[in-house]
């Protein structure tokens, strides 16, 4: 309808094409920004946006490759982990092809749901929306979960199947409506088929069930069919296991031996203070408080236990640090929830100079955890070089693979065209295996052959390889194996970076005649890493 100005100028007040796109979306804005699971959703949705933008840098980290050729051959178990890992990176694949970003989507939504779920828990723990934001980001800026969020690992779904299953316990005990051990039931199957070190959360939770007025629930029906959902869920890889006769242990026991050989198990107590961000030290301790030395915290005491319990037991069976890793997210919600009762136990003034400190603390913690953590360092420079070592070398295993299967590539080609045709790639561990099975469809190379973990498995071809060219571990390894071995050419990188993966193992050798048959070789090759 038109409108009279006080100058007699006729003006139209109909919408603009404009604004009547934008008023719906202006009216979804204040709907959303009004419920605080919109504002958690947003801000998970924001950390996923922020892995899509940054993760392309690089290149594919050693365990990618090794996820890639695993999930080229899909199965209900593999030596090294279940089969959720190469399930979802299979579906990347389809979706997005070998896009560095496309093969990183479901990590990077894996990170965006633990922040959902710690947000979500801080709120069934009775926190309102500033508990829920300071468990959330507690979520995005813990070291491991951002790490595990930028590239796709073995232990990227732990951390979202770990809350997942605290959330379900929080809304068991907050309701007291036991049809919720079905849904923690599906949970722990969920996290035993993305990791095995989810059986450490199974022993927190009976722990929890025994120690406290939880343990009512053993009489309930719903805990047993909670119970038996999850072994009908795990079904498919325990019948793997059967036919692969538990390889699984024997993988593990070997990773332990030598952790405990090299040292990366001593530390293992003094290191549970970094695996979290250590800005957020004091919240996941005022959770443990809060479970354990509190009247409101005591119905929830159950997932205290849920920490103290995997907390023993990984220590006395000598784990990694960063395998309790995220049992922290949960400590980090009734934390948040502490840290609000006390903020809102404080005079107006000393409340908001709290809040003020508080934020301004977590949001150069946060500023500096991205700088260190995610994959947007120039590459060799000294703030690369710092966020390489603090990430444990997870960057410079980020670095070469296609210039190594490209100097592969030209041995084969330096070859006689006889033996040429009927070369093999002989690789000796699975990122070196990955790569080759990634990139060297564009030079013609075979599949690789590789006797570490899953790839034993799939053999060494048919016919056998009258020739191989070997990448990976000792040259007197191959000299062992092999008649004859002729150095051929070093896997190298244009950016000068020492891949540790790689490491000095990054001889390329031509080696020719097995010294026992091919059959009896590999019988004898299998081996784990």
């Amino acid at each position: 309808m038109p409108v009279q100005t006080e100058h007699n100028e006729t003006v139209s007040s109909a919408p603009s094409a404009n604004e009547r796109v934008a008023s719906p979306l202006v009216h979804l804005w204040r709907r959303v920004a009004a419920n605080d699971a919109g504002i958690l959703l947003i801000l998970a949705l924001s950390v996923v946006l922020l892995h899509i933008a940054v993760n392309g840098r690089y290149g594919f980290h050693r365990d990618e490759l090794l996820t890639y050729t695993n999930a080229q051959h899909l199965a209900w178990g593999y030596v090294p982990y279940p089969p959720v890992t190469p399930f979802l990176a299979r579906i990347d694949l389809e979706l997005f092809g070998t896009s560095l970003r496309g093969f990183r989507m479901a990590a990077a939504f894996a990170h965006g749901l633990l922040v959902l779920l710690t947000g979500l828990a801080a709120r069934e723990l009775g926190g309102r929306r500033e508990a829920q934001f300071l468990a959330a980001f507690g979520a995005i800026m813990t070291g491991g979960a951002l790490v595990h969020g930028s590239f796709l690992s073995y232990s990227t779904f732990d951390f979202p199947c770990w809350i997942l299953v605290a959330y379900f316990v929080i809304r068991l005990l907050k309701s007291d409506d036991p049809r919720w051990c079905v849904a923690i039931g599906a949970a722990i199957a969920l996290g035993m088929m993305a990791k095995y070190s989810m059986a450490f959360l199974v022993i927190g939770v009976l722990g929890g069930l025994l120690l406290t007025p939880a343990r009512r629930y053993l009489k309930s029906w719903w805990l047993w069919c909670g119970v038996a959902l999850a072994l009908l869920l795990m079904l498919p890889n325990i019948v793997w296991q059967v036919h692969h006769h538990f390889v699984t242990l024997a993988y593990l026991k070997s990773i332990h031996a030598r952790d405990i050989r090299w040292g990366w198990t001593d530390y293992f107590l003094p290191h549970q203070l970094r695996n979290p961000n250590p800005v957020m030290v004091p919240i996941w301790l005022a959770g443990l408080w809060y479970l354990f030395g509190t009247t409101g915290g005591r119905r929830y005491r159950m997932l205290g236990w849920m920490y103290v319990i995997p907390l023993l037991a990984f220590l006395l069976a000598k784990g990694r640090d960063y395998y309790l890793a995220p049992a922290y997210s949960m400590l980090m919600a009734a934390g948040a929830v502490c840290g609000e009762h006390w903020v809102n136990s404080l005079s107006a003034g000393s409340a908001r100079v709290a809040r003020r400190i508080t934020w301004q603390v977590l949001l150069v913690a946060t500023l500096y955890t991205i700088a260190i953590t995610l994959p947007i360092a120039p590459l060799g420079s000294s703030w690369w070089r710092l966020a390489n070592g603090a990430n444990g070398g997870n960057f410079d295993m980020q670095i070469g693979w296609q210039e190594y299967v490209e100097q592969i590539a030209k041995v084969r080609d330096s070859l006689p065209a006889d033996e040429r045709a009927a070369v093999g790639v002989l690789t000796y561990d699975e990122g070196e295996t990955g790569a080759v099975n990634m990139y060297g469809r564009a030079y013609g190379l075979p599949r690789a052959i590789s006797g570490m973990n899953s790839n034993w498995y799939r053999g060494y071809g048919d016919p056998a390889p009258q020739a191989v060219i070997v990448i990976g571990a000792d040259r007197d390894l191959w000299e062992r194996s092999f008649t004859s071995c002729v150095l051929a050419g070093h896997a190298t990188n244009r950016y000068g970076i020492k891949n540790s993966s790689v490491a000095n193992w990054n001889e390329i050798l031509v080696c020719r005649q097995p010294r026992a048959p091919w059959p009896d070789f590999w019988r004898h090759f299998q081996y784990y890493g």
